[in-house]
């Protein structure tokens, strides 16, 4: 039980650390302390940096979440400054998903899909299927090579929602009436979540869960025959 709780904690940790921080933040300065935008991206952004940083000098890899992340904060940071045409800041505020979106799609490009973190916690429930996705990952499972093809799919699947997302308000911006698209922008952003969800549950996180819960059964299988052997 002690390892099962263990290993949740740890798969949340990056997610908790990368993502939670930095977006709590940003609205506890904004909403909570009452700073402007510009100023409550900037403390926001420490975290992420930070953890950048320190993943590039000690470890000597890139945190791609906390990367991301930054990147995303440095966009609205400079798409803070564009003012005045109504239209153009309805249109600004896709930046953030098409930067998100183009984030996820390289990383699956150079082997590290991202969405990989956010992921993993949902499937790996319990110390069994923990070991499971470390054999599939790794390559020692007989299904290892759809296993890690259906993940690069997730991230796939939400880059490009994501990037669709960014191009409709775009369109929606400037073809739209301004008063529509305030509350459109947001309809569309949930639409795009809710098209993600489903379409990477159908194509990747729901075939992988059950691979890995056959891995698991597996390797179940496996131990008792070598106790009936060995007895």
């Amino acid at each position: 039980m002690t390892s099962t709780k263990t290993s949740t904690k740890s798969n949340f940790a990056p997610l908790f650390v990368d993502v939670a921080v930095p977006l709590g933040s940003y609205y506890l300065f904004k909403d909570g302390f009452g700073m402007s935008t510009f100023a409550a991206l900037a403390w926001s952004s420490v975290v992420p940096a930070v953890r950048t940083g320190w993943c590039a000098v000690k470890e000597r890899k890139t945190n791609g979440l906390a990367a991301l992340i930054l990147v995303v904060n440095v966009v609205s940071l400079a798409l803070s400054f564009v003012s005045g045409d109504p239209r153009l800041m309805l249109a600004k505020d896709s930046g953030v998903s098409s930067t998100v979106g183009i984030g996820i799609l390289v990383s699956v490009v150079l082997g590290r899909p991202m969405m990989t973190a956010g992921l993993k916690p949902f499937l790996v429930k319990d110390v069994a299927r923990e070991a499971a996705w470390e054999r599939l990952m790794g390559g020692t499972a007989a299904g290892s090579a759809d296993f890690r093809r259906k993940e690069r799919v997730f991230s796939v699947v939400w880059g490009v929602v994501l990037l669709g997302e960014c191009v409709a308000r775009i369109v929606g911006a400037y073809t739209v009436p301004v008063d529509t698209m305030v509350w459109l922008g947001s309809v569309v952003l949930i639409g795009a979540v809710a098209i993600g969800i489903v379409v990477g549950g159908a194509f990747a996180a729901g075939p992988m869960e059950r691979m890995l819960a056959a891995e698991a059964e597996a390797a179940e299988e496996t131990v008792k025959a070598e106790v009936a052997v060995a007895a």
